[in-house]
């Protein structure tokens, strides 16, 4: 089957031999009107695709509107798109609404006619629509209610389109509402009169009366469909709680209109595939306010066959709860997704949607073609992130280059209507969030709360203070971002994009400085632990210094419980290297990587030992210091000659410390092998630790 490039490692939702979990809610085969068995065929659960931003959750929304556009009905909105953010200009706020406008934009994409079926009408929907809209026209002309009639009505226009901005029946009725909502009388009350009158008189058939008459089951309508659509609008118009209530039955009022669409003997023979709903962004309003009545009815045994694919930024949120969750690959041939009567959010199933793997990050990278190793960098760095995984691809594409550094501050062009940027900052755009990228570029070089506190006490504005670090830092984690001890941004992605903007904030690197420097005060000595003494040492590093460092190793060695020091070199030594500096932590004329040639020990014979220690020793921890800093480094490639110095140096220092001996030879055993592989460095029986 065609799949876009970013959707390597979907095939569990696309497949179609055997099927895979979307052609088997649909009953449709992607790209296809061929019918496959459906799933669920009473009740199909509502989808939501989760995860952290980047993992390709929009690249699959948008695969699948287009799998199945002609083919069977299908509907695509963006929560965070700006027609969803705020009323059209002129439109009173109390008549509008993220939750009406989605629905709006949701039919009218419905409506559209398929292969083998004519256009679906939305009779119900389009009613209390427009009961909505007239609680807001008592200071509108005539000519704006027209505009805002006709495109409501055009949802119960079945006929063929004439030139113009409406149809013939829909102009007509529009002409009758704008007439009486601008005339003498109760506005609203006319036009809910004009309304339902033109819909009785075009339909005869005995199911569109239905349609007519369905808001007569409105709470407290007494029957009588006008009074229903009167207190559809008064609640919508009260806001709060009220308006909630009135939305969940705008969203009923979709739902019965789809399912009348699919009744009866010819239309079931018709329509091959249950209509498809594809809610991006479902975080944001409308998201929760189309997803909550539809989970709500279905509890409540009022049902629908519509097939619901949205997809949430993060894990969950609290009104899903009692999902049914399931990894990607769990989902590939079976969902065996059975709810909960007693808990409406057990109506959904909460697909996450997994990093792509090193063999998909090879497809992605070779379809823009580049050296053999590429891939494999590209892989290391960006974790398996598709975005990242594409832009890196473009940008090597455009640029010609293979440094992973220079691959991400090089200029690439991602729209033939825009310039081109570093790659880095598009990635960011869309990685992290826009209103804290400032904040989040001076914070990714903190470790906790208390290490973030100290930097925007130092380098941010004066309002941006501990409740807003905490604040920031429960919006990543619910954003889908892990959480790591040591790191207070826990992807190590995301924290190289930004520790590279902070690098790169001035010519000088003056604020880059001044980060690590109010760190290593903020882990001054106090009670001197390993830890904090790690910490200190590890900013010391990013700054180019690395004397502390190789006389803390050398000094502890002795000692320090091997397990301990062990992790205190892995942690110091992840210190970010963007490029060399001298000995005082300036840019160095030379931008060459000199780890390389330090950890071989090329560098040993002009290298003045202080007096007094072991030099054998002093030298040996240097090298092994810059070894695990070149190997473990995301934007060098680990080079072999270094990994088999590594096994060499620990081997050696394993010797020399009887206690430690097992640790030290199964480190020199470990390291190299998982340095080379991309994965993190793991002390032996220690592998929970950070």
């Amino acid at each position: 089957m065609r799949v876009h490039r970013r959707l390597h490692g979907r095939g569990a939702l696309f497949d179609t031999d055997p099927a895979g979990l979307v052609p088997r809610l649909v009953g449709l085969r992607p790209h296809a009107h061929r019918a496959t068995p459906v799933e669920h065929p009473r009740e199909p659960p509502f989808v939501v695709l989760t995860g952290a931003r980047g993992l390709g959750k929009s690249a699959v929304l948008g695969e699948l509107r287009d799998a199945y556009k002609g083919h069977t009905p299908v509907a695509l909105i963006d929560c965070e798109a700006a027609e969803f953010a705020a009323p059209p200009a002129g439109h009173s706020a109390e008549a509008w609404s993220p939750v009406s406008q989605a629905l709006l934009v949701i039919a009218e994409q419905l409506a559209e006619p398929v292969t083998g079926a004519g256009r679906i009408t939305f009779p119900r929907l389009m009613s209390g629509l427009v009961a909505v809209a007239a609680g807001g026209w008592r200071d509108a002309d005539s000519e704006r209610i027209r505009r805002e009639v006709e495109r409501i009505l055009l949802l119960n226009e079945s006929g063929s389109w004439i030139a113009g901005f409406a149809g013939r029946w829909a102009g007509r009725v529009a002409a009758n509402v704008a007439a009486a909502a601008t005339g003498t009388g109760q506005l609203l009350q006319s036009a809910i009169e004009a309304t339902l009158e033109s819909v009785s008189e075009n339909y005869v058939h005995r199911r569109r009366q239905r349609a007519a008459v369905w808001w007569r089951d409105y709470p407290g309508a007494g029957r009588n469909p006008r009074r229903g659509l009167m207190l559809l609008s008064g609640h919508f118009r009260a806001g709060g709680s009220s308006r909630a209530h009135a939305e969940r039955h705008l969203v009923r009022a979709l739902l019965a209109d789809l399912t009348d669409a699919y009744a009866g003997v010819l239309p079931r023979m018709q329509r091959l595939g249950r209509p498809l709903v594809l809610v991006d962004n479902a975080q944001s309003a409308p998201g929760p306010g189309l997803t909550d009545p539809v989970l709500k009815d279905r509890s409540e045994g009022i049902a629908d066959q519509v097939v619901f694919i949205a997809a949430l930024r993060g894990t969950s949120r609290p009104a899903l709860r009692n999902a049914v969750r399931r990894a990607l690959p769990e989902v590939a041939r079976r969902s065996d997704w059975t709810p909960d009567p007693a808990s409406a959010s057990s109506r959904a199933l909460l697909v996450s949607l997994p990093p792509l793997s090193a063999d998909d990050t090879l497809h992605v990278v070779d379809e823009y073609a580049g050296p053999p190793q590429l891939p494999y960098g590209i892989h290391r760095l960006t974790g398996g992130n598709p975005l990242g995984i594409e832009v890196l691809a473009q940008s090597a594409a455009q640029n010609g280059t293979t440094s992973l550094g220079e691959l991400l501050t090089a200029d690439v062009r991602l729209h033939e209507d825009r310039d081109g940027r570093p790659a880095y900052l598009e990635l960011l755009d869309r990685l992290v969030p826009a209103d804290r990228l400032d904040e989040l570029t001076v914070l990714a070089a903190a470790h906790d709360h208390d290490s973030a506190t100290a930097l925007a006490d130092a380098l941010l504005p004066d309002d941006f203070g501990p409740a807003d670090v905490r604040a920031l830092q429960t919006r990543l984690v619910e954003e889908g971002l892990p959480e790591v001890p040591g790191r207070f941004v826990g992807d190590p992605f995301v924290r190289t994009l930004l520790l590279l903007r902070l690098h790169h904030h001035s010519p000088d690197h003056g604020r880059w400085r001044a980060a690590h420097e109010t760190l290593l005060a903020h882990y001054a000595p106090a009670d001197d632990s390993p830890a904090r003494a790690g910490y200190r040492l590890h900013h010391e590093l990013a700054l180019g210094v690395t004397e502390s460092a190789v006389a803390y190793l050398r000094d502890t060695f002795p000692v320090q419980d091997t397990r301990t020091w062990l992790r205190t070199l892995r942690f110091v030594a992840s210190a970010p290297y963007f490029h060399a500096h001298d000995a005082e932590g300036r840019d160095s004329a030379i931008h060459g990587d000199r780890r390389a040639a330090i950890a071989l020990g090329r560098t040993d014979a002009v290298q003045e030992v202080p007096e007094g220690v072991d030099a054998v020793l002093h030298l040996r921890v240097r090298r092994l210091l810059h070894a695990v800093w070149q190997l473990t480094d995301p934007l060098a490639p680990p080079d072999p000659k270094v990994g088999d110095r590594l096994r060499f140096e620990l081997e050696q220092l394993s010797n020399l410390r009887p206690a430690g001996n097992a640790l030290l030879w199964r480190a020199s055993r470990d390291w190299p092998e998982d340095a080379l592989a991309g994965r993190p460095l793991t002390v032996p029986d220690d592998e929970g630790e950070a």
